[in-house]
């Protein structure tokens, strides 16, 4: 009788544990390494650019691993499982995401030479724009980090049977640890060896289950009988969970908020030495990030194979999808020594990972747009190089606590990757949105990048409250149970993205609404982005646009350079809309050394008085 049937699964061996401790061990030498190598991490530069001197190979497989790390090792193969193949369609919005990253967004930042990427906003907009725009990344990536750190938590306390909670302490500690104390360099290089763990713990699943199996076509067959191989839905109603027009378009909004504008990522492109490894690593990141969502949704396919006639779920033996692949391992790979400590390996680094990297990006934000203003406002002495370095450090271990104490409560938002890309949508997309309309549209205003960020924030707010409340129907595909050995008496709920109907009496809502609160989640980020884009310009006009000649052409994106290289020059003189582009293309930098030296604007000092805000 398998285990499989009776819902018994191995324990964690001794093996095991010494596994996935050796990475814990790797990754604390590796911030130790960095946070003594050359006397320390003794400056700003040192501790948060890595003194501007990373290659684009590491700081490829870096991006990869800040942002699809334990979220996709767990979230994908349960989505794959509940929802069949649909998902797998999001490959396609990588390309667009990459390009458009790379050439229109990148070398802006780059020869900005920015410390903190909302610096741009305040250049751009106004102080009010900064604020905001540094608050809503503050609180996302804080709340992103505690739903990264309930991953790896809920898997460890599956397999192994340790506590959620201690579970979540534990990473949460070790990865504070050595990102306080190596700063961006060891954050970096340890992304690299983790992002390695992870496709190793990946590959080592699906190629075992494919000589298992017969075969990976055997699997495949199994999923296609079972109405699992679902991939190209081209319905154009926005309100289907998944499609191949929201997963391609609506994905590279999404993803064009976290590649092409967050601090997190921005920060990496400007540790780079010159901007042609800024741009080569997103497409270092390419197919790197492609590889990793296949593999992904191959286990999920994988799952669904062995547990076709036994849902574990249904059966009672695991709690939500999310636990399914941690559950696959221990019932199915638990008679091999070592190889379970393998895959909680992969799960712990790609938490390791994503956490390591908000934390030393909240504390660049932290000094640069919250510290740093408030001594200006004030006329106070700016702090010190080496105090500074020791604020930022101190920074990075309040938020990784603080990230710590709120994962506690992550459990209750529903499936990880769902949560993860919701909060992409809803944060990320009016960011977007604003940089954005800054970067392409010179005619905007000051107005208009304030007015236009409140409103994307409150057009997305509403939707997700809305939707919060309200929540759209999304059954899973049907499974069975007629291969269980036995059923405990549980009933079996489809699980849903957010839902609070055990608890709370919802009324229906008001037919006008009830589409808009019904729209895919994958259209947040699209939705908000449009928003501020759109109220805008408008209000711009309202309140007098900017005359384009009067614009810092060192702000505008070189999109017309980029994409119309080849067209005629009176149509490139029309289609700058009257900036004139006194730069050439290359890793100079855009602004004046006195600017970096005592943070002027490019036109002048900036001044922190009402009428420039």
């Amino acid at each position: 009788m398998s285990s499989s049937e009776t819902g018994e699964v191995a324990s964690f061996t001794v093996v095991d544990y010494i596994v996935f401790s050796l990475v814990l061990v790797i990754s604390a030498i590796i911030g130790i390494y960095y946070g003594f190598k050359d006397g320390g991490q003794q400056t700003t530069q040192t501790f948060l650019m890595g003194d501007r001197s990373m290659r684009f190979v590491p700081v490829g497989f870096s991006l990869l691993a800040s942002w699809m790390s334990a979220i996709a090792l767990l979230g994908t193969p349960a989505e794959c499982y509940s929802f069949g193949t649909e998902f797998w369609v999001v490959v396609f919005s990588y390309p667009l995401m990459t390009m458009i990253s790379a050439h229109c967004y990148v070398p802006v930042f780059y020869r900005l030479r920015l410390t903190s990427v909302y610096e741009y906003l305040e250049l751009r907009f106004s102080i009010w724009v900064r604020v905001i725009g540094t608050s809503a990344f503050i609180i996302y990536m804080v709340m992103y980090m505690s739903v990264v750190l309930y991953a790896p938590a809920l898997a460890l306390n599956a397999v192994t049977g340790l506590s959620l909670y201690g579970s979540i302490a534990g990473i949460g500690l070790v990865c504070t640890f050595y990102t306080s104390l190596g700063g961006l360099k060891a954050v970096i290089w340890t992304d690299v060896f983790q992002s390695c763990i992870m496709f190793v713990g990946l590959l080592t699943i699906v190629i075992q289950a494919a000589v298992a199996l017969d075969g990976f076509g055997n699997i495949w067959e199994i999923n296609k009988q079972n109405g699992r191989i679902n991939t190209w839905d081209f319905s154009v109603d926005p309100r289907n969970r998944h499609t191949v027009w929201n997963l391609i378009i609506g994905g590279t909004f999404t993803w064009l908020g976290t590649y092409g504008c967050n601090q997190a990522s921005v920060q990496r492109y400007l540790s780079c030495p010159t901007l042609k490894d800024a741009q080569m690593s997103l497409y270092i990141n390419l197919p790197l990030i492609t590889i990793l969502i296949s593999l992904t949704m191959m286990c999920g396919l994988v799952i669904f194979a062995v547990y076709a006639d036994c849902d574990p779920i249904k059966a009672g033996y695991i709690t939500s999808a999310d636990q399914l692949l941690p559950y696959y391992v221990m019932d199915q790979l638990g008679f091999i020594n070592g190889l379970a400590g393998i895959f909680v390996a992969a799960i712990f680094s790609g938490a390791l990972s994503t956490v390591s990297s908000g934390l030393n990006s909240l504390a660049a934000v932290t000094l640069e747009d919250v510290i740093k203003p408030i001594q200006r406002s004030k006329n106070t002495r700016f702090l010190s190089d080496a105090k500074a370095t020791l604020v930022t450090k101190v920074l990075a271990c309040a938020y990784g606590i603080l990230a710590i104490c709120l994962a506690f409560a992550a459990s209750k938002l529903g499936p990880v990757l769902q949560v993860a890309l919701s909060l992409l949508g809803v944060v990320g997309g009016p960011l977007l949105g604003v940089f954005s309309l800054g970067l392409f549209f010179p005619c905007s205003n000051k107005w208009g990048g304030l007015v236009g960020l409140l409103s994307g924030f409150a057009m997305c707010i509403w939707i997700s409250v809305g939707t919060y409340f309200n929540p759209p129907t999304n059954p899973a595909l049907p499974t069975s149970t007629e291969g269980c050995y036995e059923t405990q008496n549980v009933t079996y709920t489809t699980w849903q993205p957010i839902t609070l109907t055990d608890t709370i009496v919802t009324e229906e809502p008001d037919p006008v609404f009830a589409d808009l609160y019904h729209v895919s989640y994958i259209w947040y980020s699209a939705i908000g982005c449009l928003t501020v884009i759109i109220i805008g310009l408008i209000t711009s006009f309202i309140t007098g646009r900017t005359d384009p000649k009067d614009v810092n052409p060192k702000l505008i994106s070189p999109v017309v350079e980029t994409l119309c290289c080849c067209i005629p020059e009176s149509f490139k003189k029309y289609a700058r809309c009257g900036v004139e582009y006194d730069y050439e293309e290359g890793g100079e930098d855009y602004l004046s050394d006195e600017y970096h030296d005592d943070q002027k604007h490019p036109n002048g000092k900036l001044e922190f008085h009402e009428d420039n805000v």
